[in-house]
């Protein structure tokens, strides 16, 4: 590992790994820090992924890790503690202790599920306590599925998920009852709506068989679906000044994300963000794409500083072309091959120096006294 990267890639899920490999493949260097805590580790496949449907998600990340390092991008198993501005770069500092500095950034920590307090639905969840009907449906069909109301998008969730099974029944857990119209809509479509707390999950043989009523009643079941909240992993970015904002959907809070433009960028210079930490619904697809999409208008910002560097560089050549300095710094440390292919330090001889700052011609000096000065003796 490096102490000095164009770009810190914070995440080594779809979007960094995506990010990763756009910048790799544009000849930046590129360090990924991945703590290895993907979102979807608990799932059995990634879906809805064009050209890789039904792959085990640790084998997704594994070949993008191969591809991010095929073309000289580095991957560091570690987690970033603290990131600061120091000068014109950022300094991000390890869990174990080391420091690396970056040109820019991106940041692709995704976020935290916030599950209700209900026991046993954190063992189960990614297996048969499911969120994401796209992401899952597919492979609950026609099965029994209890929507858990954790909030007043409760019975929308149920009339989604009703597109998959016949067989859906809404627990209302500690929501508010449902007004006429709503519980109209629900028994139109067949979905039950059980009133009662959830205690508890029950579970046979590793598998999901119903919910546990506080009751005591059992309601049979295959899956659970929860709307958790959904909070973006955002600590690092604070001592930016960069802090989550609420999204809503429907007029209801749903969560919280990094605000950023569409390529990602945010309201710190040389910050960007992609995948969940910045978009709370993006699947995995478009995490990946998101990453690619900050990856080139981080590519264009470098290049701007780039050209503008050269620039200065240019210009200040120019000024000094013909000053002693100048032609010192470029002539001086370039040793030249002459015509016998020997290598001279000067070639061509450089010229004389009058005291006056100006340099005279071959002629001029073979009009000089032989053993004086340039100038002396005249």
């Amino acid at each position: 590992m490096d102490d000095r990267y164009d770009v810190v890639v914070i995440g080594g899920g779809a979007a960094g790994l995506s990010g990763a490999l756009t910048l790799a493949r544009a000849r930046r260097s590129v360090l990924v820090v991945d703590a290895e805590q993907p979102r979807n580790a608990p799932a059995g496949q990634v879906h809805n992924y064009l050209g890789r449907d039904g792959t085990p998600p640790a084998d997704l990340l594994a070949a993008g890790r191969g591809e991010v390092t095929g073309y000289g991008g580095e991957i560091v198993a570690a987690t970033a503690e603290d990131v600061r501005r120091d000068g014109g770069d950022f300094l991000v500092r390890l869990g174990d202790g080391r420091g690396v500095r970056a040109r820019r950034l991106l940041v692709t920590t995704g976020l935290v599920d916030e599950l209700p307090d209900v026991p046993g639905l954190a063992g189960r969840w990614g297996h048969d306590v499911l969120h994401c009907p796209y992401c899952h449906g597919w492979e609950v069909r026609d099965r029994r599925i209890g929507v858990l109301a954790t909030g007043p998008l409760a019975a929308h969730q149920a009339q989604l998920w009703r597109q998959w099974s016949p067989h859906v029944t809404l627990l209302l857990h500690d929501a508010p009852k449902l007004d006429g119209e709503e519980a109209e809509r629900l028994a139109a479509r067949g979905i039950t709506v059980v009133d009662g707390p959830v205690a508890g999950l029950e579970v046979t043989a590793d598998a999901l068989t119903g919910v546990r009523l506080a009751s005591g009643e059992v309601i049979a079941l295959d899956a659970v679906v929860v709307g958790a909240r959904m909070t973006a992993r955002a600590g690092l970015l604070r001592s930016l000044g960069l802090t989550p904002v609420d999204v809503e959907m429907g007029g209801h809070v749903v969560g919280a994300q990094i605000p950023a433009d569409p390529t990602g960028a945010t309201t710190v210079p040389g910050v960007w963000v992609a995948g969940n930490v910045a978009d709370l619904r993006a699947q995995v697809i478009t995490s990946a794409a998101a990453g690619l999409n900050a990856a080139a208008a981080i590519n264009a910002d470098l290049v701007a500083e780039d050209t503008a560097d050269a620039v200065d560089r240019y210009r200040h050549d120019l000024r000094t072309m013909f000053e002693r300095s100048g032609w010192e710094e470029r002539y001086q440390a370039r040793p030249q091959c002459g015509a016998d292919g020997r290598i001279r330090s000067w070639w061509p001889r450089p010229p004389s120096w009058r005291r006056a700052g100006r340099w005279t011609s071959a002629a001029a000096r073979a009009r000089t006294p032989s053993g004086s000065p340039s100038g002396a003796g005249r």
